[in-house]
């Protein structure tokens, strides 16, 4: 029995790094082929709440507020809650579809051991799903940045680069939900990551009033925040100005990003595994 024992392979670290190949692209492929049928009813679904909001907390409460002071320089509420909500809009597609839509291909309805029949590894699914989650974001955040042109809300060029930071957003965001789908045990679980995560990231980051009515330890919390940091980049962006100490939002936000992944594969292998 020893003897066996000592030829048997040893195990594999769940936490080893990720081996990845260009066997993500029929996944994310096939992600897209099944989302086609129901594009217009998921785009309309994607973009109704956060215009909602905007229409609402702009025009209405905007008109009652008026102007708001960020960096010295006075806006437009409406556009201190654009600039801001789209981030959110970032936040809340990416990781709806990380959560619900993941675990329902990953325990549902056993998709992913469909495609690991096929010569496609685990690693390979999780950066899909990752993409994927990531590409349902850039899709939400592009209509509702066209709706906001529509609306002279801001023209600036600058717009373009807030669109690429909106596209690091939503990959932040598509990891760090990947996190809490490897823990999952049914959907009531994802309660808790809007409850407690979430809900008050959205109240403190920014979005709806500047940070400086909070107080200074809720504040030092909040800059360490993945929102705060994406915000504090497309809303100077949106102002037609380049954002102050843009390096380290950007740093926070890709320490987020790679972090929040490996953490994600790691806790998917062990789920696996077991």
């Amino acid at each position: 029995m020893s003897v066996v024992l000592d030829q048997m392979p040893p195990t594999r670290s769940v936490w080893r790094p990720p081996e990845l190949s260009m066997r993500w692209w029929p996944v994310f492929l096939r992600n897209l082929l099944v989302w086609r049928k129901l594009a217009i009813p998921s785009l309309i679904g994607n973009i109704a709440e956060p215009l909602i909001w905007l229409v609402a907390f702009g025009y209405g409460m905007g008109a009652l507020v008026g102007q708001v002071e960020v960096e010295g320089t006075r806006i437009p509420y409406i556009l201190f809650l654009a600039s801001g909500s789209i981030c959110m809009s970032a936040m809340n597609a990416a990781s709806f579809e990380a959560l619900y839509s993941a675990f329902s291909r990953m325990h549902v309805q056993k998709t992913w051991d469909g495609i690991m029949n096929a010569p496609v590894g685990l690693d390979d699914v999780v950066l899909a799903e990752m993409l994927w989650a990531g590409f349902k974001a850039i899709f939400t955040t592009t209509a509702i940045l066209f709706v906001m042109l529509g609306l002279g809300i801001s023209h600036t060029p600058k717009l373009i680069i807030a669109w690429l930071v909106l596209v690091g957003c939503g990959i932040t965001f598509s990891c760090i939900a990947l996190i809490f789908n490897a823990l999952a045990k049914g959907y009531d679980f994802f309660t808790y990551y809007f409850t407690l995560f979430m809900t008050p990231m959205m109240f403190l980051s920014g979005v709806f009033f500047p940070l400086e009515q909070l107080p200074a330890v809720v504040r030092a919390v909040a800059a360490w925040l993945p929102l705060t940091n994406a915000v504090m980049l497309v809303r100077p962006l949106f102002m037609d100005q380049w954002p102050d100490d843009w390096l380290r939002h950007a740093v926070v936000l890709v320490a987020y990003t790679v972090a929040a992944y490996w953490i994600a594969l790691g806790l998917t292998r062990k789920r696996f595994r077991a």
